[in-house]
């Protein structure tokens, strides 16, 4: 026997919620506010009752940590964010599903945090879309892993002088980590997401692949995903466009079809990453703006407010375009130069080779087109030979492979040259 509790605040009101839990199943409760007692309920059932809003976040928190349920063929996790994308793969799930949202940690200063996938407002509006359903919900409060997993890194990596990707960080890596625990958890047999990719067989093994709508399409976010774990996902939206996903959404009713899209990098709650950071640690440091003879053509506030490719911002004048070129920590300066001298050939990256590949296109940012390359599996990662320059690699971000629509290997940009 356990004892559960869970409390929610929210404009001056308070509720809390009390369960004695023995196994998967609710002996005794005090929960004031939900539509129905809970005692003699399993937790999964409890997961699906609703009632007034602040109640109900109160049994999410008291759920969320002791969650577990009996196995059952064909069941689903599906990860809900709030949004239309989610939704819809609820509803491919359904009836045999449960819901389950991660609440991460946002940036309290920033200016926008309800736009964020993991906000308080769109955990609200993803439970509310599985009991609308008649679909169990449960919240995991993460907000501290993720803040240790996800955006220490990002800090300290622009103090390193890189251009982090925390959106691959946590798509690929801590956030499915956290929902394939759960789905063992909640008796799963699988977990369906509404990202646009796919799961398909390439030269005999399971592998990413890149969605249909190349619009949409988050293979390179999802890059990190270990292929061993492709056996227990689903991504349900992965054959159609954003328009048929809404569509579907506005058929069945649902209020997310009308939901604003969410923000990249949530954390950041609508924020500038630079102002971000600033009031995150990374101190502001007066420095030389050179050239790459080393001149001195002005100066900057702090490298980490520059990244390899950067044209607007620099606040230098010159005859002809000027561009970042790249940063240096340790004289904390800037360099920048002519286009031409951004080019690069040749890159090295920290990470895995999902397929033994010798030739294969190379995404090295997620807005840039991919680059048909050489590659070289080398202790660690593997190093590329790009057939036509590259412009603006940054130590930092994910170098992604390609075949055909195949995703071969994820890595870290670590080192770039001509």
């Amino acid at each position: 026997m356990i004892e559960a509790f869970g409390d929610s605040t929210r404009c001056g009101e308070w509720a809390a919620v009390r369960l004695a839990v023995d196994g998967d199943r609710i002996v005794a409760a005090d929960a004031p506010g939900l539509e129905r007692d809970l005692a003699g309920l399993t937790l999964l059932e409890a997961a699906a009752v609703g009632g007034e809003t602040l109640a109900v976040d109160a049994l999410a928190a008291a759920l969320g940590p002791v969650f577990r349920a009996e196995p059952r063929a064909g069941r689903t996790a599906v990860a809900m964010s709030g949004g239309v994308d989610s939704a819809v793969a609820l509803l491919r799930a359904a009836p045999n599903a449960v819901g389950v949202t991660l609440r991460l940690w946002l940036d309290p200063d920033g200016p926008d945090a309800e736009r964020a996938c993991c906000s308080p407002e769109a955990v609200i509006a993803a439970r509310e879309t599985c009991h609308r359903l008649g679909i169990p919900h449960v919240t995991l409060d993460l907000r501290e892993e993720f803040r240790r997993a996800v955006v220490a890194p990002f800090v300290r990596g622009y103090a390193r002088g890189e251009t982090p990707n925390p959106c691959i960080r946590c798509n690929g890596g801590f956030r499915f980590a956290e929902l394939l625990a759960f789905a063992s958890r909640a008796g799963c047999e699988r977990l369906a997401t509404g990202h646009y990719a796919r799961i398909a067989e390439h030269r005999g093994r399971r592998l990413l692949h890149r969605g249909a709508d190349a619009a949409k399409d988050q293979s390179y976010m999802l890059a990190r995903l270990d292929p061993a774990r492709l056996d227990r996902v689903w991504f349900p939206l992965g054959e159609q466009d954003k328009d048929a996903t809404r569509a579907e959404a506005e058929r069945a009713g649902l209020e997310a079809a009308r939901r604003a899209e969410s923000q990249e990098a949530c954390f950041l709650a609508g924020d500038d990453y630079r102002a971000f950071l600033g009031r995150h640690g990374v101190a502001a440091a007066d420095g030389p703006i050179v050239d790459e003879a080393g001149r001195e053509l002005g100066r900057h506030d702090g490298v980490w407010n520059f990244t390899p490719g950067q044209r607007k911002g620099i606040g230098v004048s010159a005859a002809s375009p000027l561009y970042v070129l790249g940063t240096d920590t340790a004289a904390n300066a800037v360099v920048v130069g002519p286009r031409e001298a951004l080019a690069r050939t040749r890159v090295a990256a920290s990470g895995r080779l999902y397929a033994a590949v010798e030739r294969a296109e190379a995404k090295l940012r997620y807005r840039s087109p991919a680059l048909a390359a050489g590659v070289e599996a080398v202790p660690g990662g593997f190093a590329l030979t790009l057939d036509e320059p590259a412009y603006g690699v940054a130590r930092g971000q994910a170098a992604v492979l390609y075949e055909g629509d195949a995703v071969v290997g994820c890595g870290v940009v670590s080192d770039a040259s001509n």
